[in-house]
């Protein structure tokens, strides 16, 4: 048991950065790293700066790790020249960051593109996965939007400069705002900060083309749902799911799916948004505190 004084220190989140193969990737960390880990996996338009709210609440308790993935944030950001921007690609790094800090076992906390990335990592080494928490995060068909299916799963199948002029439409503030303003019962809860930052990041040279390879790439997930959930069947990891049920990104259809093939799931819909963190940070805190497999 830490005295006050290191508990304090402890809980301090600190900045820092990882040479992962040649690339260099930003996250933030707090909690004492003999605690149980929970490996924080952001979604898009975003980076690690979706979690500044919730690793205070829980670094008392837990070891948290939130990095920000190539071409996000305040990681490194290779020309789509120089460097594969795949969602297979983004888990090869995570991997390496993974092991480069030497976390052995953890929770996964998996929003929007951290899923992808997330289930990935776990099918890959599915002893490391201590408990997963899906945030909005989606692995089955029913949770495809309409919006998702015919802007951005089409670019996958149809490439024309039509589908093309679509997708780009997403990297632009008026979808940004929307994706963190819709679905928020009270939009005064949210701070621009979030949304500011995440176009800050889009709107740097070359970003956007980073988008839009990644984005060109999702159906490439769309693809490896079986595999995944064989995964749920198989290794039946806990899972604890809290999902903002006005999300127009992914449905909360999304949600009740993975009943079908894990066992021990706790779900909750939120009162809130695709961004559920920005409004319900203190709520979500609570559920993984209460969740005894992330400790486990």
């Amino acid at each position: 048991m830490l005295g006050t004084s290191a508990q304090a220190a402890a809980n301090q989140i600190h900045y820092r950065t990882a040479d992962v193969a040649g690339v260099e990737i930003f996250y933030r960390e707090a909690g004492d790293p003999k605690s149980p880990t929970i490996l924080l996996l952001h979604g898009f338009p975003t980076s690690s700066h979706m979690f500044r709210d919730l690793i205070p609440l829980l670094a008392d308790q837990y070891h948290l790790v939130a990095p920000d993935y190539p071409g996000f944030g305040y990681s490194a950001r290779p020309k789509v020249t120089e460097f594969n921007y795949t969602f297979d690609h983004l888990a090869d790094v995570m991997e390496g960051f993974v092991d480069t800090l030497g976390l052995k076992r953890y929770s996964l906390y998996m929003q929007d593109f951290g899923g992808p990335v997330g289930f990935r990592l776990a099918t890959r080494r599915p002893d490391q996965v201590r408990a997963l928490i899906i945030q909005n995060a989606n692995a089955y068909d029913e949770g495809i939007s309409s919006g998702v299916r015919d802007v951005v799963l089409r670019v996958w199948k149809e490439r024309t400069p039509q589908t093309e002029a679509r997708l780009k439409e997403l990297f632009e503030l008026p979808v940004t705002k929307r994706q963190y303003l819709e679905g928020a019962p009270d939009p005064s809860l949210v701070s621009p900060d979030a949304w500011e930052h995440a176009q800050w990041g889009m709107d740097r040279p070359g970003d956007k083309e980073i988008q839009f390879a990644l984005h060109a790439n999702y159906g490439s997930n769309v693809e490896h749902y079986e595999e995944w959930h064989a995964y749920f069947r198989k290794s039946q990891p806990p899972t604890l799911i809290v999902w903002g049920k006005g999300d127009f990104v992914f449905t909360p259809a999304g949600a009740e799916a993975y009943r079908k093939d894990l066992k021990n799931v706790e779900l909750h819909m939120l009162n809130a948004g695709h961004f559920a963190l920005e409004t319900n940070a203190a709520e979500i805190a609570g559920y993984i505190r209460r969740f005894p497999a992330t400790r486990e």
